[in-house]
């Protein structure tokens, strides 16, 4: 399993992308800015979008991405996401006001588009690999990912605050590569994290007690400017593991 970290910053700024993951070249987990940096090439052989959930800075290059491509697809890009969340592209961006409705382009019967609503706990198997979604917690409805195949795993929590849920679903399956986990504020703005349904770093720090596993660990959506804050306070915080941060680029042969 390839996996490229397209983008991973909570926001934009020089050389910072927002949240999107390519598996194997033709998978996204969400569709961030991080997919402007992709060639024409390689975006014409991604067919399937799953999403952790409806947040802009997860979804924006979605419309992009089939407007860029829709000349060129001989089956539909597909997405796949949480009922809610393919009701809010649905509604407030393919809603022919925002962005055309690609889902009826270039007919209904047979459009560029197609989307995918499924529930937390199900599994969609793409080539090789199994995506289950996973319970998380965020201020909209959301869902994490584990993503499986014959050698390896890696999980990766989208936006999500405190929770036993997540990590349970972490528990229950098999020994975890990676994980990619969010830490999105520094602990000053604990009332925010609390607010918007994020993690800070004491707030993670007693979620990640609950993991089983030993994975790789990957800090990921750190606020543009707090970088450096949060990943010193979630080091500070989290003393018995191994923390890495996300910078943008970094690919995984799992």
């Amino acid at each position: 399993m390839k996996v490229t970290v397209l983008g991973c910053s909570g926001g934009i700024s020089e050389g910072l992308k927002t949240t999107s993951l390519l598996i194997d070249d033709s998978v996204l987990i969400d569709a961030g800015t991080g997919i402007g940096d992709l060639s024409l090439d390689i975006l014409r052989k991604i067919r399937t979008i799953f999403l952790t959930h409806s947040h802009l800075d997860h979804v924006c290059g979605v419309p992009l991405l089939v407007d860029t491509i829709f000349d060129q697809l001989e089956s539909p890009l597909t997405v796949y996401g949480r009922p809610e969340t393919i009701d809010a592209l649905k509604k407030h961006i393919f809603n022919n006001v925002i962005w055309p409705d690609f889902s009826k382009i270039p007919t209904a019967e047979n459009p560029v588009l197609r989307f995918e609503s499924v529930e937390v706990s199900s599994s969609i198997k793409i080539g090789n690999n199994l995506f289950e979604l996973l319970p998380v917690n965020h201020i909209v409805p959301a869902c994490g990912y584990r993503v499986t195949n014959g050698s390896g795993v890696m999980a990766f929590s989208g936006d999500t605050t405190s929770n036993d849920e997540f990590w349970d679903a972490l528990n229950a399956g098999p020994k975890l590569n990676i994980l990619i986990v969010e830490a999105a504020f520094p602990n000053s703005d604990i009332h925010i994290c609390k607010l918007a349904y994020h993690y800070c770093p004491s707030l993670l720090a007693e979620d990640i007690k609950k993991l089983k596993h030993k994975p790789e660990i990957y800090l990921t959506h750190l606020k543009p400017g707090s970088e450096q804050k949060i990943f010193v306070e979630c080091v500070e915080a989290i003393k018995d593991r191994e923390l890495k941060q996300l910078l943008g680029g970094e690919v995984f042969n799992i």
